[in-house]
């Protein structure tokens, strides 16, 4: 059933309700108890049909939420659904790719630098250049 189906389908159920309502209050020589009873079983439909309008609607404690017509999404609700998850990994994917470009830019430039300088890479292994260099700094004039 389409959505338009369904609403003319519930104008449909309103419309006869309405007129079973009006020929039951329109006391066709029933007996009190058989109107109290009637009264009551009115009452209770109206709150059935209010419990299930709040709850098509995803009404409970006070906070209202979005649902699914008929409890369970169509295919463009399960699309709608999936793409901010669709979003999130596409963007996870992309912060990953410009890291590992931004790191590998890092090492390359070291890696320049390194050949670059007039130190040959050993010295730079060697474990008195560190001393050489805190030598080298207090001997500075």
């Amino acid at each position: 059933m389409t959505t338009k189906d369904q609403q003319q389908h519930q104008i449909l159920q309103d419309r006869f309700g309405k007129q079973v309502a009006a020929r039951l209050s329109a006391d066709a020589g029933l007996s009190h108890e058989v109107s109290e009873r009637l009264r009551a079983a009115r009452v209770r439909a109206l709150a059935r049909r209010k419990l299930a309008t709040a709850t098509a609607m995803g009404v409970s404690g006070g906070v209202a939420t979005l649902g699914f017509e008929g409890g369970r999404p169509g295919f463009w609700g399960r699309l709608a659904s999936a793409l901010p998850l669709v979003a999130l990994a596409a963007g996870l994917v992309a912060i990953n790719v410009i890291q590992n470009e931004n790191r590998a830019e890092e090492v390359a430039e070291v890696d320049a630098a390194l050949l670059i300088d007039d130190l040959p890479p050993s010295a730079y292994a060697d474990p008195g250049f560190m001393q050489f260099l805190n030598g080298a700094g207090e001997r500075a004039p």
